[in-house]
């Protein structure tokens, strides 16, 4: 069975012609019907009660999310190819209308040509397609994943001073974000029930759209968003080689069967895709983790070697996350996650080098363009390793100078005693980790990594698990919902200069002053700054509320009196004003401003009348 599946406005048919002879016997009246979730559905060769039933768990399920409980069955051959006979398909639709309680069922004619017309809401869950077939393998589940739903924690607040407090007894007055965190991860509620403000933006600005022929939570991305990944990326990478990291490359697919795999399964909270291949269950990764240990199992190494620090920016690492928890950059199924781990020789050098990568991960966060206002830490633990560790752990808050969330387990389940990250809280109360470590315990044993301690012994090492900015797609995320504040706070909402697509955009009054507009753009893009021309037929006025609409940080227009100037009128959206400036004395501005991060050409014609319009 195949299901195109639309949260509507509204929907009205009308039937107009019977097809079939087994078409049911109707009153050929139009229909109307508001606030409706519609499934068009395709019932195929092989279906039956099971696959009919199964159809209607799924809808429902949904509908749970999008807070609707009317549902239109609309027959849709249209689908596939591999129809049901006539009679097959229609028993199996009245036994769909049939199978849910509590739902408003409506169904439109069997065997009847339709007109009709729409509208579907514009909300990421409002659109999804489902293929059904009796028989399908359940989902595999690790014991972790199982376990991180029912594992017992202990909530607290620490404050710099690193006392600990009752959580329930914390005055929040001062810290209403870290509030929210504290109930958002006590309640484990990761679904959305609205699209959060970025979604919008993310479209509007042509950085990213959902790709609806991929498996969900798989995003496209436009000239402007690969352009800003790339930037990002490339920061992110430059930061954790110049800290000490060796960047490796390793497989996106493993043999789950590998012994070490199975025993990972088991310790780490995620949910993988399964591919089968030449006999083998293989897997997409999760994670670098295993990729990087398998590596390193195979080095010769001496304690003089640690900490060993391996780097890499996976794109990408796949989770099969739940179709609920999906919504734009905010959490995805295909991800780029830098992911460096350290081997380190025992808990005291441990300890320093994640002190370290604290500091990273501070910095890489405050050079993309957030700042500790931006994000509320949180800490976790277990009661064993706080015991033995506490001025470590108070010494790590205290380096953030406000409260934290913490997290005590009384027993370890998971592979590590200690972990941290830093969580975005958007608008709607949701947060999202972006960088994060670990103090992982058991994995040097687990893949057989070893190193030759000073009485020429074999030791495992103790693992560090970092990820200086967390997920790439997930920085663009919070950038755009900071964006997003912004304008609702009445600022001007942009993104941080050096990721702008577009730096400066150069409009000409009239076509005669293009030739001095290319001359001017050619001078500003030798150094190194992205700068395109507005060269279309279209009023000033227009062309400028355009380089607005596109958040362009500097917008020069020129005319007869501009070309025969030393300074032109270059508007700032930053600051709101039009200064009266060279163009020397811009290009110095925007260099000061981008100075030691990376830099990448335009990826798209200088020329905006040579661009496609990009429609989302």
């Amino acid at each position: 069975m195949r299901i195109l599946q639309l949260h509507c406005d509204y929907i009205e048919f009308t039937p107009v012609k019977k097809e079939i002879k087994s078409a049911e016997e109707i009153d050929p009246q139009s229909k109307h019907f508001d606030e409706i979730v519609v499934a068009f559905v395709a019932v195929e060769e092989g279906d039956n009660s099971e696959v009919a039933k199964k159809a209607m768990n799924e809808i429902s399920e949904s509908m749970k999310k999008v807070g609707c409980n009317k549902l239109l069955l609309y027959p849709y051959a249209h689908l596939s190819s591999k129809l049901a006979s006539p009679n097959t398909a229609l028993s199996i639709l009245k036994e769909m209308q049939s199978n849910v309680d509590g739902l408003d069922i409506h169904s439109a004619p069997f065997g009847w040509t339709k007109s009709y017309k729409l509208q579907v809401k514009g909300h990421p869950l409002a659109e999804n397609s489902k293929s059904i077939s009796a028989g399908e393998e359940k989902e595999s589940t690790s014991e972790a994943l199982k376990a991180e739903s029912k594992i017992q924690s202990f909530w607290h607040i620490m404050t710099p001073d690193g006392k600990m407090h009752d959580i329930n007894k914390f005055n929040f007055v001062k810290y209403q974000n870290l509030e929210v965190l504290a109930k958002y991860e006590a309640a484990k509620k990761r679904s959305v029930d609205e699209p959060p403000p970025h979604v919008k933006l993310m479209k509007k600005l042509a950085i990213a759209d959902y790709e609806a022929a991929s498996d969900a939570g798989n995003m496209r991305f436009f000239p402007n968003g690969r352009l800003i990944k790339s930037l990002i990326e490339r920061y992110v990478t430059e930061q954790v080689v110049e800290y000490g990291g060796f960047e490796v490359e390793t497989p996106i697919m493993y043999d789950s069967h590998h012994p070490s795999m199975e025993s990972y399964f088991n310790r780490f909270p995620a949910r993988q895709y399964n591919v089968q291949s030449e006999g083998k269950q293989l897997f997409l990764r999760f994670a670098a983790c295993f990729g990087q240990f398998l590596m390193a199992k195979d080095f010769q190494m001496s304690y003089k070697n640690l900490p060993l620090r391996l780097y890499e920016l996976t794109r990408y690492s796949f989770r099969r996350e739940q179709s609920g928890e999906l919504v734009g950059l905010r959490r995805l199924r295909a991800f780029t996650m830098p992911d460096c781990h350290a081997m380190c020789k025992d808990m005291e050098q441990s300890k320093e080098e994640f002190r370290k990568r604290f500091d990273l991960s501070r910095h890489v966060i405050k050079g993309i363009g957030l700042d500790e206002s931006d994000f509320e830490m949180a800490i976790r633990f277990t009661e064993e390793f706080y015991n033995e560790n506490k001025s470590f752990i108070e010494e790590i808050v205290s380096k953030i100078g406000k409260p934290v969330l913490v997290e005590m387990w009384k027993e370890r389940f998971f592979y590590f005693v200690l972990k941290w990250e830093f969580n975005y809280v958007d608008s709607l109360g949701k947060a999202s980790a972006l960088s994060t470590d670990q103090i992982d315990i058991e994995n040097g044993k687990r893949y057989n990594i070893e190193y030759i301690d000073e009485n020429n012994k074999p030791q495992n090492p103790i693992i560090l698990h970092n990820s200086p900015s967390g997920a790439v797609e997930r920085v663009i995320y919070v950038l755009l919902e900071k964006a997003a504040k912004d304008q609702k706070e009445g600022r001007k909402p942009t993104l941080p200069l050096w990721l702008a697509p577009t730096q400066v955009r150069i409009i000409p009054i009239k076509p005669e002053f293009l030739e001095y507009c290319e001359k001017l753009a050619e001078k500003i893009s030798q150094n190194n700054i992205r700068v395109d021309l507005d060269d279309r037929n279209e009023s000033v006025g227009k062309s400028i509320r355009d380089a607005e609409t596109d958040w362009i940080r500097y917008i020069i227009v020129i005319g007869e009196k501009e070309v025969n100037a030393s300074k032109l009128s270059i508007r700032d959206r930053k600051t709101s004003s039009v200064k009266e400036m060279s163009v020397d004395e811009m290009i110095k501005e925007i260099r000061e401003e981008t100075k030691d991060m990376p830099f990448l050409k335009m990826n798209m014609s200088r020329y905006v009348s040579k661009r496609p319009q990009i429609m989302v």
